[in-house]
């Protein structure tokens, strides 16, 4: 038997295929084929340059093999292998080093990475990577709304795309646009990832239609190409991605929500099935939503339009003339009372999406406010985060 390595992996159930790492790797050690991104590990030499850029935590995996998987097996999985049999003596030597300089960079790397998350316990079981590259589904554009003011500098969109058959995609999931053309290297466009907006069961339901949140972004291939998307247009997607940021199905559970912009995408769907699931009735949603003022913010009519009672929404701005800068953080101090009693509910689930900005103040507005109760917040948010009760996604 060869001398046992630490392999770095890349769990496929839980990656959203936005090849972030890919881009990232200063060796190239990380490729893909149409079905999933992978780690060479003839040429990992684990640097870690690829953890705090991953929005889901997929990349953070190991295992300790004799023989490390290849490149064209891990192409075929549809989830990690387990553990290999290795006697303690075997695994153990060379290895304690390793495990110490890794654990160093990895406490580095998860301090701007939102950690490994896991799915809630009750959510249902998501769909994954159903439609990959080389097998995509066309969609049809149903609409192709502007959300933001038409004096607004910034151009979001609510777009609707119809599938043939239903699309199984959860709330909290992505899926991906295939933009036509080539990149300048001759090879076709990657696809992008856009969270869902809609329910499980379709912006209307039980049409089998799925809605997105898009802003348009001065040189974005992907972006521009879907913002001018016209209904009747053909659109050729990949996925679903994404198997931690779901909702729990219990009705009982409380969410803490904290978005900016097109964060906002899963926060609506959230609310949502919540709405169509439950009614009225449930009172366990909190969201802090952030933009600059209120023609900027998706969502902002109907959003003022949701019940109290099913959804209590906090809507910050921080470009409102003769007015302070409100970000999402201070409004989260300025409810230290509110998210205190939250925040020691053992059944909260938290939700951040948006701009990568945002975390580190949020982050900490909770430590502050765990701290007026007697908890020490980064031990509380780990615990959270192993109950599939913390989830973080930004970009």
């Amino acid at each position: 038997m060869n001398k046992p390595i630490k392999q770095h992996l890349i769990d496929p159930e839980i990656c959203i295929r936005c090849y972030t790492c890919e881009m990232t790797c200063p060796i190239e050690a990380i490729v893909h084929d149409d079905n999933n991104v992978v780690v060479d590990a003839d040429k990992c030499d684990y640097c870690m340059a690829c953890i705090p850029v991953c929005p889901t935590g997929s990349i953070d995996e190991w295992r300790v093999v004799a023989d490390p998987y290849s490149v064209e097996e891990q192409f075929g999985w549809e989830e990690l292998p387990e553990q290999q049999d290795i006697t303690q003596s075997e695994a153990a030597g060379g290895m304690e080093a390793l495990d110490d300089a890794m654990a160093a960079l990895l406490a580095e790397a998860h301090a701007g990475a939102g950690g490994k998350a896991v799915a809630p316990a009750s959510a249902s079981k998501p769909t994954v990577n159903m439609y990959n590259l080389s097998h995509p589904v066309e969609a049809t554009v149903q609409g192709n709304y502007r959300l933001t003011g038409d004096g607004a500098d910034t151009d979001v969109r609510h777009v609707i795309l119809s599938f043939q058959d239903k699309f199984p995609v959860l709330e909290g999931q992505s899926i991906g646009i295939l933009p036509p053309g080539q990149d300048d290297k001759g090879n076709p466009y990657l696809p992008r990832l856009y969270s869902v907006s809609s329910p499980r069961d379709g912006e209307r339901p039980n049409f089998g239609n799925v809605s997105l949140t898009v802003k348009r972004e001065q040189h974005g291939i992907c972006s521009n190409y879907v913002c001018d998307l016209k209904p009747g247009d053909k659109v050729r997607v990949t996925g679903p991605f994404g198997a931690t940021f779901l909702m729990p199905d219990d009705p009982q559970a409380r969410l803490l929500m904290v978005c900016t912009g097109t964060g906002s995408a899963p926060m609506r769907a959230f609310t949502m099935r919540r709405q169509r699931s439950v009614g009225n009735k449930s009172g366990g949603m909190t969201m802090f939503f952030g933009a600059r003022s209120p023609d900027t913010l998706p969502y902002f009519g109907p959003l003022k339009k949701v019940p109290e009672a099913l959804l209590k929404t906090h809507m910050v701005f921080s470009r409102l003339p003769d007015q302070p800068k409100e970000y999402v953080q201070d409004r989260i101090l300025a409810e230290e009372d509110a998210v205190a009693e939250m925040l020691g509910d053992p059944n909260t689930y938290i939700y951040i999406c948006g701009l990568r900005g945002m975390e580190e103040g949020v982050e900490k507005a909770f430590t502050n406010i765990a701290e007026s109760i007697g908890v020490q917040w980064v031990a509380l948010r780990d615990a959270m985060r192993e109950e599939g009760r913390y989830h973080v996604e930004t970009y």
